[in-house]
């Protein structure tokens, strides 16, 4: 069994406080706005290339660890850049970048209010995202997964009305409880195990466990990271969220905050209690169920929705739970397709968002009905709408095929056919509600005509890019930051209990 060799960096603690920096700068700057702006992109490329310097060091199984707060022997707050960090991180702030530039333009184009608020909310956002994505340990993890919490819900009531402070309301309902959750199950872990440091395999050792109590420290632990995953019944804050600015749903919605949730689903099933415990008290077939069932349930969902908005949220309800569905089936394939699945539908759904506001900042056109004619007047910003939508439906050569058809041999590795049949119902689903956009958009005519023209390039080109991702990243899945590697390694230490 090889070890990964851990040293001493200071680089993690670096690409969390960049943005944090960063929000302090934007919040000075605020009577200039191209100063403003130029601060959030400074921020997201300098986060990026740290995070990018660690890439070469964890594909070689070297783990960059930094102690910023050691509260008590055995007790710190801490980060790692362990490998699946890396893969989290790398995401959230190569996606920044394109977010940043892509909320320039939507702000202006809008003339949205409070737009100092606005970046500033969004820095501290990617701040702890990286937190999270670096936590060494359970302890770490909370923090920043809370502090997350609160940084998103200025986004999410940003525009101010009846509608958004009540989806405000209701997002710190739900997070908030499942912030107090996951620190019981937190404290109630360090008291069995000793320990609170994230280890591939699981952390328990060889401690016991009445069934009783396993179940209910998992649930705990569940409902803490669940709601950010939005598996059902926990998922109804996201819908209402739907009512943030279209690049808040895109990058938080889509990548760090419901991300974050999946994330923390994994961390908890691989680097909390580990295969050996969730097979032994079943625990990971409760999790396959919710996952299946959160899936179907979604897609179906999302057919009732002509708010586009809406029927993305329901998508992402859906795809987040095939993450949680690869983790729950603890076969190699299913586990590198689940993470897989992070980034895959990452780059298609921000795609998916981007092209939404784009139509709404170009047109103000938010319901599906109205979207008729729309790809002619729009071809480059409905074509990358397009690629996407066949990229979530497991169509290739979009990114979506390749973590679908390691789910689907992940269920096969596990001997399961009941998750292959909900993979492949699935796709069929997301088919049938993505099809109609899709066939509005080019072949009906519009009762009244559109001025032809896209977004500005602020908008269009980063749109642009992501589907562009979504192809190449389908066609080589270990291009340019080595996911697929990166899964890989992750997958087999969880299965080979490689940690330290």
């Amino acid at each position: 069994m090889t070890y990964p060799e851990i040293y001493r960096s200071i680089i993690p603690f670096y690409a969390v406080m960049v943005s944090l920096i960063a929000a302090l700068l934007i919040m000075l700057s605020s009577r200039h706005a191209n100063l403003r702006e130029f601060w959030t992109l400074a921020a997201s490329i300098v986060k990026f290339s740290l995070v990018f310097l660690l890439l070469p060091g964890a594909l070689a199984g070297r783990i960059a660890e930094y102690t910023f707060w050691e509260i008590s022997p055995g007790i710190a707050l801490a980060l790692k850049a362990d490998q699946f960090g890396i893969f989290f991180a790398l995401i959230a702030s190569g996606l920044w970048i394109l977010t940043s530039i892509y909320s320039i333009g939507y702000v202006r184009g809008l003339k949205e209010h409070k737009q100092t608020r606005y970046f500033a909310s969004f820095a501290v956002c990617l701040s702890a995202t990286i937190g999270i994505a670096f936590a060494a340990n359970l302890l770490t993890f909370v923090l920043f997964y809370e502090i997350l919490t609160i940084a998103t819900y200025p986004l999410v009531i940003h525009k101010e009305t009846k509608i958004a402070v009540s989806a405000g309301r209701k997002y710190l309902v739900y997070t908030l409880t499942a912030g107090v959750l996951l620190i019981a199950a937190t404290a109630w872990t360090y008291r069995i195990a000793g320990t609170l440091d994230f280890r591939a395999g699981g952390l328990f050792g060889d401690a016991s466990f009445s069934p009783a109590a396993i179940t209910v420290l998992f649930l705990l632990f569940l409902g803490g990271v669940g709601v950010k995953a939005a598996v059902m019944p926990l998922h109804s804050w996201l819908p209402a969220a739907m009512a943030a600015p279209t690049p808040v749903s895109a990058l938080l919605h889509a990548v760090a905050v419901v991300k974050s949730g999946v994330f923390g689903v994994v961390r908890v099933v691989g680097f909390v209690f580990g295969p050996t415990l969730m097979r032994q008290f079943d625990l990971n077939i409760f999790l396959a169920t919710v996952a299946g069932a959160t899936i179907i349930l979604a897609s179906l969902l999302a057919f009732r929705q002509d708010n586009l908005k809406f029927r993305l949220a329901y998508s992402t309800v859906g795809h987040l739970s095939y993450i949680v569905l690869g983790a729950a089936l603890l076969s190699p394939a299913s586990l590198v397709g689940g993470l897989l699945h992070i980034a895959n539908h990452a780059t298609m759904k921000i795609t998916l968002f981007f092209c939404a506001g784009a139509i709404y900042v170009r047109h103000h056109k938010e319901k599906i009905s109205e979207l008729d004619g729309i790809g002619r007047a729009m071809p480059w910003t409905m074509g990358a709408f397009t690629v996407a939508a066949i990229g979530l439906a497991g169509i290739p050569p979009v990114n979506g095929f390749i973590s679908k058809w390691q789910l689907g041999l992940g269920s096969l590795q596990a001997g399961e056919m009941l998750p292959l049949a909900v993979l492949v119902l699935s796709g069929l689903l997301n088919a049938g509600y993505f099809a109609p956009i899709i066939s509005r958009a080019f072949f009906k005519t519009p009762t009244v005509p559109y001025e032809h023209g896209e977004a500005s390039y602020a908008m269009v080109i980063p749109l642009l890019v992501t589907a562009l991702l979504s192809i190449l990243l389908g066609l080589y899945p270990d291009l340019f930051f080595h996911f697929y590697r990166l899964a890989v390694e992750v997958s087999g230490g969880i299965l080979g209990g490689i940690g330290r």
